[in-house]
């Protein structure tokens, strides 16, 4: 079972926490830290066991723990009778009905050594609990999965699930079992060979789609996501209400045995392989294997498949597999001799978040990145982490100086999951997030819709640089053959352009200092650049790159206004005039015109030649304006490009795939899925003929 938690600075420990000061001032000192280390141990139990709200890592927890380990043992006097290292978990709730354990359900020790020292150290003390000499066989151990969930205890009775109950304190735990009965993978009913009392002890825990499906579900209706799978079961088995635990997919992983009335195996493996046959759950990651190198292996192994898991792990289980010798070595104060914990580095940790800086990417979207005090994390040191928008960082609470959780799963980019705001010294300040962009100097607007702050200045801020060129230049804007994303790419890097009206400054032999650029290569070029001078109003409107501005609504506002400078000069009423223009489309426009380094690259662009006539407005039939048309397949004697145009210019739409709202679908020679939708869906279905009598107005 993972344990997350951490917090304090000890005095005996300030200049490494890691290890016990040799000499410590005095024993009050020694028994003052000793405890404050069993007061946050005690909270973070509480949090952790019956909270489900773990305010820091499982690698604090352990450092905390094995502290106070250390100074009992080398001050045995000083240890309190209710020390954090006499109990297992954290108390049972009050809101739910106790259960004593009839076999204490205890911890197990973890080996923090990652490497394969750590699964020597345990093979060495078993071998020396067993008495064991140099030459003697090597030690025959059962592997496991560490699972990160809620440990749960199953008791059956003539073979009916009778209770559920978790870990507790170890002694006690809560009686969840109207909550268990509807995880589908426990078995109610047990065949009729099992003892007549068997209690089966395993891990409840949550699938990473399944956790991935809750939290989804929590953000659409307004409530905070969990943590981590591990907080999300634990919450899910504790619900007071098994209909909400039903709904939340659960599942459980058996794993050792309670009280049983009769042997079932002379091996842990053989009681696992036992368990499986009656119908439990048993990870199939597991193996027989002999002697600490073989341990290690397993550990080498689960690491590399461990991405692929479906489920969170955070290390894996050695146990000894003989049942005579785990009854042979015994018992240590909470913990099994014969069993240890074999993690992995922690994938959370805690640091200082020292400042935070703003990056600008190829949209102009600005992402807050935390700078974060070096820590080692997730097998890596992190100092970087995103922060995502400012509303993610009024949500944790963050502040710059906060000491916080941070968190790598993976190959995933660390990122904070919470903030310790009990750590707090008060030099501590708020964030705010910049009104020009960092990069260019434009001014910044917040995007409602996606809750982003981004630049306003789109086609000349250097961030956003290569992207508006790509833009410009595709297909569907300038059209400029040629001037693909290597060519754009290549003129970047001899800085030959920054923005869209530098392209019509290059000249050929500027062309022909590039690399792979001959005479004929750079003549096509810019005779591309010429004649993509003449275009339309609705194709420049498309390529300036407005946000949220597409092929079809740079068209209806070409149409509506008739003229770019109309279009500049309009407000958010004129705006919503336009046909599908909401208030996110109409703050979008304004934001852009408003930047005065759009203004400037504009007029340059129409400067240097880049013209279009007047639109025509746009004609009345009523047979086809305002309709919603599809093409499909290969028209007779005209491209679907040359359809759509006529369509447009009538007043239709041209939508790309087939919906109730569809009103009719023209179909050519091999039409496909679209013909197939439409006549699903009723859909009238036209060919080119009646698409052009259609036009006519007949």
């Amino acid at each position: 079972m993972k344990k997350t938690f951490t917090d304090t600075t000890l005095s005996l420990f300030d200049t490494d926490p890691d290890t016990v000061s040799p000499q410590p001032v005095d024993e009050a000192t020694v028994a003052a830290d000793m405890r404050s280390l069993e007061k946050n141990l005690e909270r973070w139990n509480y949090e952790y066991y019956v909270l489900d709200a773990p305010s820091v890592p499982d690698s604090e927890y352990d450092k905390a723990f094995r502290q106070l380990s250390e100074l009992e043992k080398k001050y045995p006097h000083l240890k309190s009778k209710a020390s954090p290292t006499e109990r297992v978990g954290g108390a049972a709730r009050s809101d739910l009905v106790k259960i004593t354990h009839a076999v204490p359900m205890l911890s197990i020790h973890t080996e923090t050594d990652f490497e394969a020292e750590g699964a020597k150290a345990f093979d060495e003390r078993v071998r020396k609990g067993l008495q064991l000499a140099e030459n003697d066989p090597d030690v025959q151990y059962d592997v496991e999965l560490k699972f990160d969930g809620l440990a749960m205890n199953l008791r059956y009775e003539n073979g009916v699930l009778v209770s559920a109950a978790t870990r507790g304190d170890g002694l006690v735990g809560e009686d969840v079992t109207a909550n268990v009965k509807t995880i589908r993978t426990i078995p109610l009913q047990l065949p009729d060979d099992v003892p007549p009392v068997l209690e089966v002890r395993g891990e409840v825990i949550m699938h990473k789609a399944d956790f991935e499906r809750l939290n989804d579900e929590q953000r659409l209706e307004g409530l905070k996501p969990f943590v981590n799978p591990r907080n999300a079961a634990a919450g899910c088995l504790r619900q007071l209400d098994p209909k909400v635990t039903a709904k939340r997919k659960l599942s459980f992983y058996a794993y050792g045995l309670g009280e049983v009335s009769r042997v079932i195996a002379t091996t842990h493996s053989g009681i696992l392989d036992k368990l499986e046959s009656w119908g439990f759950p048993v990870a199939k990651e597991r193996r027989v294997v002999y002697g600490w190198k073989a341990l290690a292996q397993f550990h080498d192994w689960v690491k590399e498949i461990r991405p692929t898991l479906p489920f969170e792990i955070d290390g894996v289980v050695y146990k000894v597999n003989q049942i005579a010798q785990q009854n042979e070595l015994g018992f240590i104060s909470r913990e099994p001799r014969w069993a240890c914990a074999h993690k992995y580095p922690p994938e959370e940790a805690l640091t200082v978040l020292e400042d935070i800086d703003v990056q600008v990417g190829r949209t102009g979207k600005l992402t807050p990145v935390a700078r974060l005090k070096p820590v080692f994390v997730g097998g890596v040191t992190v100092s970087n982490a995103t922060l995502h928008n400012e509303d993610f960082i009024a949500e944790l609470g963050l502040k710059i100086g906060d000491t916080v959780v941070v968190r790598r799963a993976g190959d995933v980019i660390p990122e904070i999951v919470r903030v310790l705001p009990e750590r707090r010294k008060g030099t501590e300040r708020d964030f705010v997030m910049p009104q020009r962009c960092p990069v260019c100097g434009s001014e910044t607007f917040r995007d409602e819709e996606e809750k982003d702050t981004r630049c306003t200045g789109g086609l000349f801020c250097p961030a956003q640089r290569r992207e508006s060129l790509v833009h410009f230049a595709s297909r569907l804007a300038l059209n400029i053959d040629g001037l693909g994303e290597k060519v754009i790419d290549q003129l970047l890097e001899a800085d030959l352009i920054r923005t869209p009206a530098d392209l019509y400054r290059l000249t050929e032999d500027k062309l022909l200092s590039l690399e792979r650029f001959g005479k004929k290569s750079a003549a096509n070029l810019l005779q591309a650049l010429q004649k993509s001078k003449e275009t339309t109003l609705a194709r420049f409107i498309y390529a300036l790159g407005i946000r949220h501005v597409g092929e079809s609504t740079a068209r209806d506002l070409a149409s509506h206004f008739r003229s770019l400078q109309s279009i500049r000069e309009a407000d958010a009423p004129s705006l919503l005039a336009v046909n599908d223009v909401g208030d996110v489309i109409a703050q979008s426009i304004i934001h852009f015109f408003e930047e005065p380094h759009n203004g400037n690259v504009i007029d340059e662009l129409i400067e240097l030649g880049v013209h279009w006539p007047t639109p025509e407005a746009v004609a009345q039939n009523a047979a086809v304006s305002g309709k919603t048309f599809v093409l499909t397949g290969t028209l007779p004697s005209m491209s679907r490009e040359e359809a759509k145009a006529l369509l447009l210019a009538q007043g239709a739409k041209v939508a790309s795939s087939v919906s109730k709202k569809t009103d009719y679908v023209v179909a050519g020679s091999e039409a496909g899925s679209k013909l197939e939708k439409a006549q699903a869906l009723g859909v009238t279905v036209i060919d080119q003929a009646q698409m052009l009598e259609l036009l006519k107005g007949e």
